[in-house]
């Protein structure tokens, strides 16, 4: 059978303040456009619908209006499981009656362990979980870890197969040798929670949530994280985004990625402030890309972050390539003899880039009014 491999869709984030959710449901629209282009069988969702446990009202309209669309509407089946960022319980109601229409959504692990059967393929939908839930579940306080954890499972996985089909495994966790990108919530600590890539040998293919990245696996051809539909984190701006078309009926399993366009592309900039500024040079970017600049200046630039957005209105990160010099070339007398209130509200607004807040500007009076108090 044939099967679109895609996850981390994160339905409600927000990219430094601004809402994605227009550039979500474009994300989804591709998807889409590329499930029903290639024929697949079937949808496969590899943890993370939402961006966090308690999703807004519109992350859930906007979640719930694809989901039917995809499996109501398209007719196609969907083989979902929950990630680290959904809450299992509440991305599980109604899971009982969902399989009527062929949506498999599996948010508990016992569920994991019995196949879902679709043509010549067994999947097995694992949720993200804790070492603590193999533990009770096998009753075995030996298991300390999520690779112990796996091992169990993928063994009690085994015994399932049925030796006459392939065997997918659909699963969100950190895999032994992957790279995190910025936008990732680490649920690894010292190696504990990362899961070898030598205990999935037995599955025909593995499709991995949680990292953002296409690339975090490397040289693993049939074990595939299918990474985020969108830019999170400028660590991420020069990746292509996209889903897995997957083929189980050949030896080995055929894997073929198709990429996504963003609708707004998340661009770094690195250049001057008067090159930034300057209407004559040209950037490939739209007044919606979100932008980050990496300034090349070594001086300070007064009201840098108000000025730029007069250019690119969605700046998101503004960064300095090279160390701020912040000596003066000659010692003004007039500036120094200014009042300590005025000089602290210059020097914060030429080191940050940013005007003291009115609280600020009350706790530096009210710190300055107590050193001359002692003075006194």
């Amino acid at each position: 059978m044939r099967f679109l491999h895609t996850a981390d869709w994160h339905i409600g984030k927000k990219l430094h303040g601004y809402d994605l959710l227009t550039e979500q449901r474009d994300a989804y629209e591709q998807i889409k456009a590329i499930a029903l282009a290639e024929k697949v069988d079937a949808v496969v969702i590899a943890g993370d619908l939402y961006d966090r446990a308690l999703p807004s009202e519109d992350a859930v309209s906007a979640l719930d209006a694809m989901l039917v669309d995809l499996n109501r509407h398209q007719h196609l089946p969907l083989l979902a499981i929950s990630g680290n960022h959904d809450s299992a319980v509440r991305l599980g109601q109604g899971r009982e009656w969902f399989a009527s229409t062929d949506f498999y959504l599996k948010t508990r692990l016992a569920e994991g362990l019995k196949p879902v059967v679709m043509d010549n393929t067994q999947f097995f939908l694992l949720p993200y979980f804790e070492p603590f839930a193999v533990r009770q579940y096998f009753q075995d306080d030996s298991i300390k870890t999520v690779a112990a954890g796996m091992e169990r499972l993928v063994a009690a996985m085994q015994q399932q197969f049925d030796p006459a089909m392939k065997h997918v495994l659909v699963a969100h966790f950190f895999a032994a040798g992957s790279q995190h990108s910025d936008s990732e919530t680490l649920v690894q600590v010292g190696g504990l929670n990362a899961v070898p890539v030598d205990l999935l040998a037995p599955f025909d293919y593995v499709a991995l949530g949680h990292l953002h990245r296409k690339e975090a696996l490397q040289n693993e051809p049939v074990i595939k994280y299918s990474g985020s539909p969108l830019k999170f984190s400028t660590s991420e701006a020069e990746d292509t985004k996209g889903v897995w078309i997957v083929d189980t009926d050949q030896t080995p399993v055929s894997v073929t990625f198709k990429p996504l366009k963003p609708l707004n592309d998340l661009v770094v900039l690195t250049d001057s402030f008067d090159h930034l500024m300057d209407p004559e040079v040209s950037y490939p970017v739209t007044a919606d890309d979100f932008i980050a600049v990496a300034l090349t200046d070594t001086t300070p630039i007064a009201n840098v972050m108000q000025r730029l957005k007069t250019r690119f209105p969605k700046i998101i990160e503004l960064q300095r390539v090279n160390q701020l010099d912040v000596t003066p070339d000659t010692l003004n007398i007039e500036e120094v003899q200014r009042d300590p209130l005025t000089l602290l509200t210059d020097f914060f607004e030429t080191v940050t880039d940013h005007a003291l807040t009115d609280q600020q500007q009350t706790w530096a009076k009210t710190t300055l009014q107590q050193a001359m108090k002692e003075e006194d």
